[in-house]
């Protein structure tokens, strides 16, 4: 029989990857002109959000903002490192579409990693990040501090698709 963190880690990936879901379905709404739809799959992405936060709360999943970045650093690398290079094996050997997104993730969770270690630097000296720009390649994920490359390092694509996240 499950125990409640059993289905508190069940509830968490549930509801984030309705999250996720429904914030893909909102874009493809609001690109097929219902845009009263696409509000209404943002807002329940954000209930399911809260959901998520909820659960990872309750499974103690939220840490000290050291504690927190060596969890990512150990995701990340889990992720570039063991998760998706077989995923790409299999995608590649299987000619599916879906090998150009797990390279590119295999790419940007390791500069994810790398990023969070200096972030993990910094706390350990008391201090925040020196970087406030952050800049985000919306095609492949990958993230740029201070500026944004004049080409993503990772998928090719131009600096004038970057985003800067706030």
């Amino acid at each position: 029989m499950a125990t409640t963190n059993d289905n508190l880690k069940e509830a968490f990936a549930g509801e984030s990857q309705a999250n996720q879901k429904y914030r893909a379905f909102a874009k493809k709404a609001e690109k097929d002109g219902f845009v009263n739809i696409a509000k209404l799959f943002r807002t329940t992405a954000e209930a399911e959000r809260i959901h998520a936060e909820g659960h990872l709360k309750a499974l103690d999943g939220i840490a000290t903002t050291a504690e927190n970045l060596q969890a990512a650093i150990d995701g990340e690398t889990f992720e570039f490192s063991n998760m998706y290079p077989p995923m790409v094996d299999q995608a590649v050997a299987e000619g599916h579409r879906a090998k150009t997104m797990f390279k590119f993730a295999v790419d940007a969770e390791e500069v994810h990693a790398q990023i969070y270690s200096k972030a993990l630097e910094a706390v350990k000296n008391g201090v925040d990040m020196d970087v406030t720009d952050f800049y985000l390649c919306p095609i492949c994920g990958y993230i740029e501090l201070g500026a944004a490359p004049e080409k993503c390092p990772v998928c090719g694509a131009k600096q004038q698709v970057f985003t800067q996240v706030a």
